[in-house]
């Protein structure tokens, strides 16, 4: 059964990780093939499973190690219903791999409960389109009735949350976080941002958190950015305090590269580790209300080591 749903244990003061880049770890670090850059077909076998759990468990042994939680985010980023189409699943494939996901991060929850430290199981939706170019607009009704199925399913599990990853424009954060509201589901919204620190339509982060707010009675329990370099955002945050107490959490890239860079690279840019945990030190210096730390596109475990090592 869920066990935080009514009561997030990541709102208070103390700092959660999270883990990191999981389709690039496990395309360029460990040479899995991901068919449209999706990680949840591995759920269907045996050793696919397996090494999720793996993933997941060195995630967790480092919160363990600092004495902090960790939050567990599913590896359905991909496992809704477009994507899903073009892998071959139908609406009862996607349902029932997506159980299966969160079912796997119940197991990883059971096997750190020694540490006495919360483990939040949160279901992951990502976006109908390409999470860089915001080429199919939605409106708030029509993304509500795209990720309800995903939404329902994970309202149906474990999962103590939802988060939205990788979001382009308000109009979509704005209708997952109406139906997660219809669904009972506490959700957490994460979008993107270039390296102008706007959204890829346009809009600022700013003006995208104020408009979602305005539009669901300020119904997420959080904001968080997610797939860009910090210095892609953190200037946007020192022009509005404001709305940067809504954020509670980064998951940064670790390359400085732009989204269009990025998407033409054959190689992974992993940055260094160790200046990536100085620069989330320096982030929580000045933002002491981020205290969900973890990563996106380029990170790895050593990544989370080094965040952990400098922000505790």
């Amino acid at each position: 059964m869920a066990q935080f749903r009514d009561s997030l244990p990541q709102l208070g003061s103390d700092v959660f990780l999270t883990d990191s880049g999981l389709e690039t770890d496990l395309l360029f670090n460990q040479q899995v093939d991901l068919a449209e850059f999706a990680s949840f077909p591995l759920l269907d076998t045996a050793d696919g499973a397996e090494r999720l759990r793996t993933y997941f468990r060195e995630h967790a042994s480092v919160a363990a190690e600092h004495d902090v939680g960790f939050v567990l985010e599913a590896a359905t980023w991909r496992a809704n219903g477009d994507w899903g189409a073009l892998l071959g699943y139908d609406a009862q494939a996607l349902d029932a791999v997506n159980r299966r996901a969160i079912e796997l991060l119940a197991e990883v929850r059971d096997d750190f409960a020694s540490t006495g430290n919360s483990h939040p199981i949160s279901g992951c939706l990502g976006p109908r389109g390409d999470a860089y170019r915001p080429d199919r607009l939605m409106t708030a009704d029509e993304v509500a009735a795209y990720h309800r199925p995903q939404i329902n399913t994970f309202a149906d599990t474990d999962a103590d949350l939802v988060t939205a990853m990788t979001l382009t424009y308000p109009d979509e954060a704005t209708g997952i976080a109406l139906a997660a509201r219809d669904a009972g589901m506490p959700v957490v919204l994460s979008f993107t941002v270039e390296t102008d620190g706007n959204l890829p339509d346009g809009s600022t982060l700013a003006d995208a958190m104020r408009m979602v707010d305005a539009a669901t009675d300020a119904y997420p329990a959080y904001y968080m950015v997610n797939c860009a370099h910090p210095s892609h955002f953190v200037a946007v945050l020192d022009n509005d305090p404001p709305s940067a107490t809504r954020l509670r959490g980064i998951r940064a890239n670790a390359s400085t590269r732009s989204h269009a860079e990025l998407d033409a690279a054959t190689e992974l840019d992993g940055g260094d580790p160790v200046v990536f945990g100085e620069e989330y030190a320096q982030i929580r210096a000045r933002f002491p209300n981020l205290t969900v730390l973890g990563g996106c596109c380029g990170t790895d475990l050593r990544h989370i080591q080094q965040v952990a090592s400098a922000c505790l």
